[in-house]
């Protein structure tokens, strides 16, 4: 159930041009895979759970999941498939392309925080910077929750649904230009259907 992954190349410098030392970059979740293995097996049931990826496919993975190596001269990342949030063909996320990993659901545009409440009183924006959206509506959703039988359980929710999820529960992306969040499902709370 491992993949082997040929991570991007990280930012280098800031928009504005100011050169970023090695401690100061971001680790890369975003690559191609170079190999993957044919899945593991269910403990209880011995039902061999696949692979969601194959080689060639590009991932996006969690900012502290996998192993940091050099395979080849090259910076790979050796990941397990419960770590990939969605995958995609391609050399860049389009809405087109992705697919929210099993059972990870892709909610967004996120909206922007309103900076004024009900009754009048405008709240800081520096107070609301570090406060995450917990819900939006959904915009693709994954095949499903991988069962012991081996099959998918349905999702919970629909595209065009309005979802509210556990507080700091969803992985930001940006896809387009856009700010997304990658949900498992489990995590919603609640769901209006879409009208």
């Amino acid at each position: 159930n491992f993949v082997l992954v040929r991570t991007k190349d990280t930012l280098d410098a800031t928009d504005g041009g100011i050169l970023l030392p090695d401690q100061s970059k971001e680790r890369a979740t975003e690559g191609e895979v170079v190999a993957a293995g044919p899945g593991k097996l269910h403990p209880h049931t011995g039902v061999r759970i696949t692979n969601p990826v194959i080689t060639g496919d590009s991932v996006l993975f969690g900012k502290f999941d996998g192993h940091d190596m050099t395979y080849n001269d090259e910076g790979v990342a050796m990941i397990r498939d419960d770590d990939i949030l969605l995958h995609y063909k391609g050399v860049r996320m389009t809405m087109d392309n992705v697919n929210p990993c099993r059972d990870y659901i892709l909610v967004g545009p996120l909206e922007k925080q309103k900076t004024e409440t009900s009754s009048g009183i405008v709240v800081a924006e520096s107070v609301m910077k570090d406060y995450l959206p917990c819900e939006g509506k959904v915009a693709k959703v994954g095949v499903g929750r991988m069962t012991s039988t081996g099959e998918f359980s349905e999702s919970p929710v629909q595209v065009g649904d309005r979802v509210k999820f556990k507080d700091y529960a969803g992985n930001e992306v940006k896809i387009e230009g856009d700010d997304y969040s990658l949900v498992r499902m489990v995590d919603c709370l609640c769901a209006l259907a879409a009208e």
